[in-house]
């Protein structure tokens, strides 16, 4: 098999994680060169995980099969779309742009150039979401009725400073950043929604993008997720309850600060009553990135839709941009 070489645009702390992941593909897969604005960040990942640091994109994606963009949300599509005209093969971080009239271009380029994008729902790949999914795939729950989601982090000193305060870089607050991990990961057992309600208050960080999203929202069949991610969670945590006809499946935890991840199934009795009860935890270092690249690679052999490629992230930022627009017209009526 041909060697896959890899570039890399955007050197932070996600694309460290992504160069890591790239080291441990094997002898098939090699990273060329990474470019970052701070040629000191593309240096001292190139160093770490080999390759030719630089500060041009298109120079990473001249010399790339496949390039990894995990820059800020204002040029994820932008650099995507070139790297996909170019007849490369992309993994775009999450949320994949500010919007879905940002991303929109990149899947049709894609779709023309007969190329692979993937979409860094990275959540989708820990080890007691993959449990989850193998169970609720196996009708163990029985059928779905409801998803049940809480996502957060406090932040840090200085945060409302930061870039993802800016909403002409990040598009958003946390309905961007780790709300759309949970509309992915609902959206991934439920269906696609076809109602959309929420709230986006402002409760602690200064600044121009909410730092709380409480969302409710509906397939067409009537399947429910109430969701809500924020950045005043003071202790880090993370829960995602699905609950089926026959018994419920609880992921608690992601590893590091949010805790030591598990799975918990729940499984009811014909008489009802206390459930049968089965845990898995997994306290091993995080596998996902690497679980995710080789699945990815998988879907590249294999000419197929990659898991978490760019039409679930049109559909990801389509409930986002109604809940944004709907907070919008609250507003205007309340001012009104």
């Amino acid at each position: 098999m041909p060697l896959l070489k890899f570039g890399i645009i955007g050197c932070g702390l996600i694309g460290q994680k992504r160069a890591a992941a790239i080291s441990k593909m094997g002898e098939g897969a090699k990273l060329v060169i990474a470019a970052d604005f701070d040629s000191s960040r593309a240096a001292s990942l190139c160093e770490r995980f080999g390759g030719t640091p630089s500060k041009d994109a298109g120079e990473v994606i001249a010399g790339s099969d496949i390039v990894i963009v995990a820059t800020t949300h204002d040029y994820l599509a932008e650099i995507g779309l070139q790297a996909v005209s170019a007849g490369k093969h992309a993994l775009i971080e999450k949320p994949g742009a500010r919007n879905a009239s940002e991303l929109a271009p990149v899947a049709e380029m894609a779709e023309k150039r007969g190329v692979q994008v993937k979409i860094g729902f990275n959540h989708r790949f820990h080890p007691a979401i993959q449990k989850a999914r193998r169970l609720v795939d196996d009708g163990q729950i029985g059928p779905l009725m409801f998803v049940r989601g809480r996502y957060g982090h406090g932040g840090r000193i200085g945060y409302e400073k930061e870039w993802r305060f800016n909403p002409e870089i990040s598009g958003g607050g946390e309905l961007l950043d780790q709300g759309s991990h949970l509309i992915d990961l609902a959206g991934w057992f439920l269906g696609k929604f076809s109602d959309v309600y929420g709230v986006l208050p402002r409760f602690f960080w200064s600044g121009e993008v909410e730092d709380n999203c409480f969302m409710l929202l509906k397939t067409s069949d009537g399947k429910c997720a109430h969701l809500h991610a924020s950045w005043t969670e003071w202790k880090n945590m993370f829960s995602l309850e699905i609950y089926g006809r026959n018994g419920k499946i609880a992921i608690d935890g992601l590893g590091g600060s949010y805790g030591v991840e598990q799975a918990a199934f729940y499984k009811m009795l014909p008489g009802m009553g206390p459930p049968e009860s089965t845990i898995w935890q997994y306290p091993f270092p995080d596998t996902s990135w690497e679980v995710e690249l080789r699945e990815f690679l998988d879907a590249i052999n294999a000419g197929r839709r990659p898991v978490g490629d760019i039409q679930d992230a049109l559909k990801n930022l389509s409930v986002i941009e109604e809940l944004y627009g709907k907070e919008k017209c609250q507003k205007i009526t309340v001012n009104c």
